[in-house]
């Protein structure tokens, strides 16, 4: 049976909006392109906005790439108020006073900066005995859950109204930014919750080169729209490259090992003539290459 879409290589960063889920946004960007192959780099909660990495064709064997990658965040957080998720989508469950001066927000949110440990939320995709939490927390289940050691890169309040403050950061994987949230409210001793949060950066790539569903949706066809993507190697950038010749691609393509010498050491990535995007590759401890995710051309 025959392939529905195109062949289409190549990484879109999609500016999601809010409500919709990140399997929604690959579907629907696959169906705007007319791609074949489709996926995405990590999840980004239907209630969040902003920065989603979608991958097509070849693209997609680098997406685990960014799995690891450091993630930007900017989220509104208001005081004083406990949701049952932790986010606006939950039925508030506490109501506290709250008497916080900017200089003792700060001073709190400061203290978060680093290494911490995190439990995971009851309202999250991470699963127990093969069930995702949030299923058993929508039947009134509670699960203990260990606590995970996730690292804050940057972090910083700003926009204090007296209840909510705008929360700025940049964290590792695994970092769930709604937790953030209810832990400063929790040293505040009086809760919080967030009510908007939006993903600015993954990696290094950035939400200011994202196409909104709005710029899609006005693009007059598949090949109007598949202008907005970007090469394979997007997903790369923090690699550093090795370029070989025609003879050495031939040899790399295969799957044979190449002594270069090279200087660098760990992964790469690997570009044939004309800046042609060979794959990923290892380099051992002698500077030999060796191949290690190849695109098929």
């Amino acid at each position: 049976m025959a392939k529905r879409g195109d062949p289409i290589d190549g990484v879109m960063l999609f500016d999601k909006p809010y409500g919709m889920s990140s399997n929604a946004a690959v579907q629907t960007v696959r169906r705007r392109i007319n791609a074949q192959k489709a996926g995405h780099t990590g999840t980004l909660d239907p209630m969040a906005t902003g920065l989603l990495p979608l991958c097509f064709g070849n693209a997609t064997k680098f997406s685990a790439d960014l799995l690891h990658a450091d993630k930007g965040y900017t989220a509104r957080v208001k005081l004083g108020e406990v949701s049952e998720t932790g986010d606006a989508e939950g039925d508030i469950i506490e109501r506290h006073e709250v008497s916080v001066t900017f200089e003792q927000l700060t001073e709190v949110v400061g203290r978060f900066l680093g290494d911490i440990m995190q439990v995971p939320p009851m309202y999250s995709a991470l699963k127990v005995n093969g069930r995702c939490l949030y299923q058993l927390a929508r039947e009134g289940e509670t699960v203990e859950r260990a606590p995970r050691a996730v690292t804050i890169k940057s972090i910083e309040a700003s926009d204090f109204d007296g209840t909510s403050f705008t929360l700025t950061c940049l964290v590792s994987k695994g970092t769930y930014i709604r937790v953030l949230a209810e832990d400063i409210g929790r040293a505040l001793g009086c809760g919080a919750h967030l009510t908007a949060l939006r993903r600015t950066r993954v990696g290094e790539l950035t939400l200011d080169r994202a196409v909104s569903l709005e710029t899609l949706d006005a693009c007059e066809g598949p090949e109007v729209a598949r202008q907005h993507l970007l090469g394979a190697d997007a997903l790369l950038s923090t690699l550093e490259a090795v370029h070989l010749d025609e003879m050495q691609m031939t040899r790399f393509m295969t799957g044979q090992r190449l002594a270069l010498g090279l200087t660098m050491r760990g992964r790469v990535r690997v570009y044939g003539p004309n800046k042609m995007l060979l794959g990923t590759a290892l380099v051992n401890d002698r500077g030999v290459l060796e191949p290690e995710r190849l695109i098929a051309h």
